[in-house]
């Protein structure tokens, strides 16, 4: 016990370490003995690629559209043909479509006359299909 204080006021003064308490010491021991647990985990395989569905929509009315933009809220990417729309009800789609794709951080592809294709934030589209002739996106409709 003398040792102890000695040791302490030596250590206050600045002589010498203030050596650990026996109960941390204690206390050391056994976290170094202690087995750390494994914390189980979800396994997954880095090479297994998650199908993705693609949906097709051919709406024949404006109230078609509010599946489409759900769709895309459920990160699904949606192709819409407009072939046989009427001219208003297509131009209608379009803009409602690609304004919901635009806020969910999407990207919109026309690849054909009156196709379009509108996919989520977490795919991209890769490639590109020319415009002939400086023909806008709606230029289908006028042929």
């Amino acid at each position: 016990m003398a040792k102890k204080l000695v040791d302490k006021v030596l250590g206050f003064m600045g002589f010498e370490e203030e050596p650990l308490e026996e109960e941390e010491k204690e206390r050391f021991r056994e976290e170094d003995s202690v087995p750390q647990v494994k914390r189980k985990g979800q396994v997954f395989s880095l090479h297994t690629q998650r199908q993705v569905r693609v949906i097709v929509a051919e709406p024949r009315a404006f109230e078609d559209v509010q599946s489409i933009a759900e769709h895309l809220k459920n990160r699904r990417p949606v192709v819409v043909n407009l072939e046989r729309a009427e001219s208003e009800l297509a131009r209608r789609v379009v803009d409602f479509v690609s304004g919901a794709t635009y806020a969910l951080n999407g990207n919109m592809q026309k690849v054909g006359n009156g196709i379009f294709l509108f996919v989520p934030s977490n795919m991209d589209i890769a490639g590109d299909i020319k415009e002939y002739g400086g023909r806008g996106i709606f230029s289908w409709m006028d042929e």
